[in-house]
């Protein structure tokens, strides 16, 4: 899956979440989706390519980054809670 789609698929599950509200704190290059003020995905380009970065669990995040190769330490983020999603090589 390519990037764009990769983070529209993103978005679009993070609408359908009650609560769930996208704001921009760190500037038109960051969609932030939070619940309760918490943020729990950001979606961003500046990595060169579009990419998600989700919040997860620590045990689920490092199953998830040895299994996966387009599964990364989260951007920019505490590298235990967060993952980053890459867009598969075509």
């Amino acid at each position: 899956m390519d990037g764009v789609h990769l983070q529209q698929r993103a978005r679009d599950r993070a609408e359908q979440l009650p609560g769930a509200d996208l704001e921009h704190p760190f500037g038109p290059d960051w969609d932030d989706f939070k619940v309760r003020g918490k943020v729990f995905l950001l979606l961003t380009a500046v990595t060169g390519s579009p990419v998600v970065v989700l919040k997860a669990d620590p045990a689920d995040a490092r199953v998830l980054r040895e299994q996966h190769d387009d599964v990364t330490p989260g951007y920019h983020m505490d590298k235990r809670h967060w993952i980053t999603l890459h867009p598969a090589a075509p």
